[in-house]
Formats: C-alpha cells, sequence, structure tokens
C-alpha cells in the first residue's frame, strides 16, 4: 500500500477589484448574468460567464423547472453555449456568482457535481487548464484548472 497525498492551490481575494482587469470583467459579466436567472421556486440566481481563447465572453444563468430536475445550472448554459456557437475555441476562464434577494452572495456559490464534470470535459476539449472564478460579496476565489474542483475527473471512455 502506498499513502497519496492531493493539493489544492487556489487564490482567495477580498473583492472583485483585486482581480486583473480580465478576470474582473468575468465577474462582473457573471453578476450581471445573475439578472437573467429564471428562479421561481429557490429564489436562487446564479450567473456564469465563460472567456474563450479569442476574448468573447459569453453568460449564462440557472434556468429552474417546476419539473425539477428539468432545470439547468448556469455554468452548463454558458459552456454548452459556448460549446455550440463557439466550437473550436478553448474555453479559458469560467467565473460563478450567485445572488438572493438581489444581493451578492458573501461567500462564493461552488459549482455542484455534474457541472464540475461539464468543466473538466470543456477543459480536456481545449486542451489547456481552464480557470475558475467564484465570485462573492466578502471573498473571490480563483482555482487555475478544473482538476483542483474535481481531482479524480471521470475520464475512463478516452
Amino acid at each position: 500500500m502506498a499513502k497519496k497525498e492531493m493539493k489544492i492551490v487556489y487564490d482567495e481575494y477580498q473583492s472583485v477589484c483585486q482581480l486583473s482587469a480580465s478576470d474582473r470583467n468575468l465577474a462582473e459579466a457573471a453578476i450581471r448574468a445573475t439578472e437573467n436567472a429564471y428562479t421561481p421556486y429557490s429564489h436562487f440566481n446564479v450567473g456564469a460567464a465563460a472567456r474563450l481563447s479569442d476574448g468573447t465572453v459569453v453568460t449564462g444563468s440557472n434556468q429552474e423547472n417546476m419539473a425539477f430536475p428539468s432545470g439547468l445550472c448556469a455554468e452548463r448554459t454558458a459552456l454548452f453555449y459556448a460549446g455550440a456557437h463557439y466550437p473550436d475555441l478553448a474555453i479559458e476562464a469560467i467565473a460563478i456568482a450567485a445572488c438572493r434577494d438581489g444581493k451578492l452572495c458573501p461567500v462564493p456559490a461552488t459549482p455542484c457535481g455534474a457541472c464540475r464534470q461539464v468543466m473538466a470535459e470543456y477543459q480536456d476539449r481545449g486542451g489547456k487548464p481552464m480557470e475558475i472564478l467564484m465570485v462573492g460579496a466578502e471573498k473571490v476565489w480563483k482555482f487555475y484548472r478544473v482538476d483542483d474542483l474535481l481531482p479524480l475527473i471521470f475520464d475512463s471512455l478516452k
């Protein structure tokens, strides 16, 4: 037997203002995307913004449905849009923000497992690490690759 250890490295910022200009623009796009969420049941608005390799930013928001779980998370909405409209461009980064009662949540919302797996596939498809920004009012977390959010990525079909 061999004991193994995994290490996760990320940066924590106190606000969006501390981010680089390109990351700040992405985070702000994710915050704006929360306004387009359809959340009549949870009232938990999530927005995501993906920056593509040519600098294009696409956004998505969570879309709920009475026939749960027929809705879709903001992250997958943005990623699937990017994949459908820009199939030849890698996704360099994705930012995620969540609001409740019209206010940015103090602590960042983290992506669900399904979204993490979809991020992993798009990272693999793009051939380079995808950065993830999780945006909250009191802190922002920046991860440098999907592997740090999903260390044992399902890739057994390769």
